[in-house]
């Protein structure tokens, strides 16, 4: 999901708290992209990593760290490794989806070629590992080994889920897990471990990072069918590549006969007409399923801000809160 570029914005107002160790992780990721004996490695990553993305995930574990009093430099490794992990599967998602565009962009398999994309995100991977390695963390590499093995199974997961009209909200919900809050969700508790927290707070770090991946995505996904061609989406697009999102999957188990075969055509075998974006808009709007899936975002984002009751208070945890109210404000 893009988000906005008003200086007033949650998450510029955490990057402008959080701007040294942000110089400090930006150094760090242009020293490990490099390469000796592979400059092109260096030249796809680049094309990704510079291109204006906002550095969420990163700022996730600088601030969770800094939140819970840490001192020391190692959030920075921290914080370059999640930047890593996010391009890496970046990189293998546009080769998956054979996109032609990312952030505005020309994505790098198109500029250069899968191959490139795939070799060069198994390195980023890498690199990200031997960014935790550095820590002397058991505890920090677990988690986000973790959650790498968690984005690689949610992404299988989606591509069998792909027009396949009897997939539940509950296997939706594992898919989004995998594409975003597995990896929000590693940002905060890894933050947290690296800065001594307790098992209560680190839980609390866990839980505010996986709740509020849940209300980015399912918002996300949402925009796709509300919102305006200024937002980084085109809309529809999710509906002709026959992805099923809460929406449609809840459209499709509250549909008769007539309106499973009209899903049936459009999602489960593909064939997208005239007028058929409008029907399937219709469709939502007779069952309620845009709103439900709305309810269903802003519960996310409320269950994320109660988990940061626990952890000290202060501005870097109230633009935390605010941030978890950002990323559904768009659905109002």
């Amino acid at each position: 999901m893009s988000l906005d570029s008003t200086p007033t914005r949650p998450h510029e107002r955490l990057a402008a708290e959080l701007a040294e160790d942000l110089t400090g992780v930006n150094t760090l990721i242009r020293a490990r992209m490099a390469s000796e004996h592979a400059p092109r490695i260096p030249e796809v990553t680049a094309h990704l990593v510079e291109a204006g993305g906002k550095r969420l995930r990163p700022m996730l574990t600088l601030a969770a760290a800094r939140l819970m009093g840490y001192e020391g430099e190692y959030h920075l490794n921290l914080a370059a490794a999640v930047e890593f992990i996010h391009t890496a599967t970046l990189l293998h998602d546009d080769v998956v989806d054979e996109s032609k565009q990312r952030r505005g962009r020309p994505t790098a398999n198109l500029l250069w070629d899968n191959t490139s994309s795939v070799l060069v995100g198994d390195y980023l991977f890498a690199r990200s590992f031997q960014l935790m390695v550095e820590t002397g963390s058991m505890r920090v590499l677990d988690i986000l080994a973790n959650a790498a093995a968690t984005i690689a199974e949610g992404e299988v997961l989606q591509l069998t889920a792909s027009r396949n009209l009897s997939v539940t909200a509950q296997t939706y919900e594992t898919i989004a897990r995998g594409k975003t809050a597995a990896l929000f969700s590693a940002a905060t508790r890894a933050g947290g471990v690296i800065a001594g927290a307790t098992a209560e707070e680190e839980e609390a770090l866990f839980v505010y990072g996986d709740a509020l991946g849940l209300a980015f995505q399912i918002a996300d996904d949402l925009l796709d069918y509300e919102g305006d061609e200024g937002i980084g989406k085109n809309r529809g697009d999710d509906f002709r590549e026959g992805k099923m999102t809460l929406p449609v999957i809840r459209a499709v188990a509250a549909s008769d006969a007539a309106e499973r075969d009209f899903w049936r055509r459009t999602i489960g075998r593909g064939r997208v007409e005239e007028g058929d974006l409008e029907e399937a808009l219709r469709l939502f709007a007779a069952h309620g399923t845009l709103q439900a899936a709305r309810e269903d975002a802003l519960r996310w984002s409320a269950t994320a801000k109660e988990a940061l009751a626990v952890l000290p208070d202060g501005p870097l945890r109230q633009m935390l809160a605010d941030l978890a109210d950002y990323v559904v404000a768009r659905l109002n």
